[in-house]
């Protein structure tokens, strides 16, 4: 969700954001609104109460592709997203259909070094469900596996940043919590950017979050071979073939797990059509590569508080 930009392939974002454009030479297109109405049509199809999301570029972004394509206030009432990390500008974000009461950033907290541990942030959000009884978000978009510098190693040299992530994210439901955080009504959630198999591009730096005991991966309900959100073309020069991989995700905690026997459903309607392991229909305008709502695919579920 991007009001003014997506970089081209070959652009340092980290340049781009410095430098900006002159009349001699573009770093940017204007974003696509086929790809918006996509996106839509997928966030409407979930029918849930609350949504987070990833990539938004700042809050007056959200409310206007509210507006334009959801509804209005009408449809989300409370809309939140702050400004974090990245120099890209895309930031995490929440729609509710129920009143925010609380938020806190976590994009300050630093490593001893002085860097940023979140390449975003971790996004606190407390939903008020009913009078006196809320839902705490903890909603996250982890280091990319992607890196420019060394691209057929992506995985194992990005790998420290995301293990960093997941612990960082770990501590902070404890200290909120407590040292048995499972009994408290939270989720964390979003976009972790890698998946628990190792291969040849290296091991799995969130399993000591996604297989946490005071949490529940939902997604793990499904049968193994429908648990994929996220398709990658891959990276023929590297050896790296395609691949189809869970990397979106939604940890309840151990007590509302307990209480919501629902499965939940991955919504793949919005993507391109390279990723042929999904064979069921599309949304209208979806293309081979592009327009798209994404390659990451929503997961939604019933929660009973």
């Amino acid at each position: 969700m991007f009001a003014r930009y997506k970089f081209n392939s070959n652009i340092d974002p980290a340049k781009a954001v410095k430098d900006g454009w002159n009349a001699e030479q573009r770093y940017f297109d204007i974003f696509d609104e086929a790809d918006k109405r996509i996106t839509a049509q997928t966030i409407k199809a979930l029918k849930a109460d609350i949504i987070a999301l990833q990539e938004v570029e700042n809050l007056d972004t959200l409310k206007r592709f509210r507006e334009l394509y959801l509804g209005g206030k009408k449809a989300f009432p409370y809309a939140l997203a702050i400004d974090g990390n990245d120099p890209r500008l895309i930031d995490v974000a929440v729609l509710s259909r129920y009143p925010i009461i609380h938020v806190r950033t976590h994009q300050y907290l630093s490593d001893p070094k002085g860097r940023f541990v979140f390449s975003r942030d971790c996004l606190e959000v407390d939903v008020e469900i009913q009078s006196g009884k809320t839902i705490a978000l903890f909603i996250n978009h982890f280091k990319s596996m992607l890196d420019r510098k060394q691209p057929c190693r992506g995985r194992e040299v990005t790998r420290q940043k995301r293990l960093m992530q997941s612990e960082a994210v770990k501590k902070i439901v404890v200290d909120r919590f407590g040292k048995n955080p499972g009994n408290h009504p939270f989720i964390i959630l979003g976009d972790f950017n890698d998946y628990l198999e190792t291969d040849k591009q290296g091991a799995t730096a969130i399993a000591s979050l996604v297989n946490w005991n005071q949490v529940e991966n939902v997604v793990d309900r499904l049968p193994q071979q429908d648990r994929w959100t996220h398709f990658w073309k891959g990276n023929s020069s590297c050896g790296i073939p395609a691949s189809y991989h869970q990397i979106d995700y939604i940890l309840l905690s151990k007590s509302l797990a307990k209480g919501s026997s629902a499965l939940p459903t991955i919504e793949r309607r919005g993507m391109p059509k390279r990723a042929a392991r999904y064979s069921g229909p599309r949304f209208d305008g979806v293309g081979k590569d592009n327009p798209k709502a994404s390659d990451h695919c929503p997961v939604v579920m019933d929660i009973r508080v």
